[in-house]
């Protein structure tokens, strides 16, 4: 995701080329304005050559065409939006559970409080991973010996590390540490890391129906087509950039709906799921008292750039 400064406006033309989506669509714009070159030049040189589109017509495909790609922007802003709140949600249940466990454990039980930062602070990070490409272990925190080895053996590793998690708790209450009471309101917050991560899977193996997607790039693909047509007799070589500026914005659109309906990747207008992660894994630490490195604890903060 390339984060940014909404305010600052030069900086943020400064960042454009940082988007691969933009580079990719400003090639496609170029060969729509190739199109449009030749169309123009053959309709200009050669009289006969004459296609005229109705331009009542036209701006009614238009209407049309805006009113698909507004319900097509919102589909697609809703599915990232969601995924922002599951992990706002994450953020929020881990930091309560540290926040809870911390006044209930005592301050000189550094084995409990150590071992809980790290398997809490494992918990985002594998996620993260497993809405990606994969897990990677070696950024995972070793809690006991062969931990990420057992874990390098899953397939879903945040159900293990939830798993975990309750073992530890069950563990608390059995060293009375903890009291059944404490244990219903930490099993509300511990419930729900799982919850985000079935909601996160629902989104990723979820995407916008393929025949909806197809319709509207067909759609977009047709109107572009025959735009020059319909702006030839009025602005004869001013066609060329006209159509490239009316292609730029609808063929953008699409792409950004493509790009931002799965959130959990790693284009630059996906969540910073890393950031997150390692934003979460700072806090717990913080909260229970325990040291974290000072170079890891730094990419909770990233500046005016591009983070994942």
């Amino acid at each position: 995701m390339i984060l940014y400064k909404s305010t600052d406006w030069w900086e943020a033309l400064r960042h454009l080329g940082s988007s691969p989506i933009i580079r990719r669509l400003l090639k496609r714009v170029l060969w729509v304005g190739l199109y449009a070159t030749i169309i123009t030049a053959v309709a200009v040189h050669f009289t006969k050559f004459n296609i005229a589109v109705d331009k009542e017509f036209f701006s009614f495909m238009g209407i049309l065409l805006g009113l698909l790609l507004a319900f097509r922007t919102n589909t697609a802003y809703d599915r990232f939006y969601e995924g922002r709140r599951l992990w706002g949600q994450l953020v929020n249940n881990c930091r309560n559970l540290a926040g809870l466990l911390h006044a209930r454990l005592p301050v000189h039980d550094q084995p409990n409080r150590t071992y809980l930062a790290g398997l809490l602070s494992n918990f985002p990070i594998a996620l993260d991973g497993h809405l990606r490409k994969g897990v990677r272990f070696e950024k995972l925190e070793e809690v006991e010996v062969g931990f990420i080895e057992q874990l390098q053996n899953l397939d879903h590793v945040p159900s293990r590390l939830a798993t975990q998690l309750q073992e530890f708790y069950e563990r608390l209450l059995h060293q009375e540490l903890i009291l059944p009471t404490h244990l219903i309101t930490i099993q509300r917050h511990h419930e729900a890391l799982l919850d985000v991560a079935g909601a996160c899977e629902r989104i990723k193996a979820t995407p916008i129906p393929f025949s909806y997607s197809y319709f509207i790039k067909g759609f977009i693909t047709v109107f572009i087509l025959i735009m020059p047509f319909n702006l030839l007799d009025t602005y004869q070589y001013l066609t060329v950039p006209i159509t490239m500026f009316g292609a730029y914005a609808l063929l953008g659109v699409e792409m950004i709906g493509d790009e931002i309906e799965d959130p959990f990747g790693k284009d630059s207008n996906d969540l910073p799921l890393t950031q997150i992660s390692n934003r979460i894994r700072a806090n717990v630490h913080e909260i229970l008292g325990v040291d974290l490195h000072e170079d890891i604890r730094a990419l909770a903060d990233t500046p005016y750039t591009v983070v994942f």
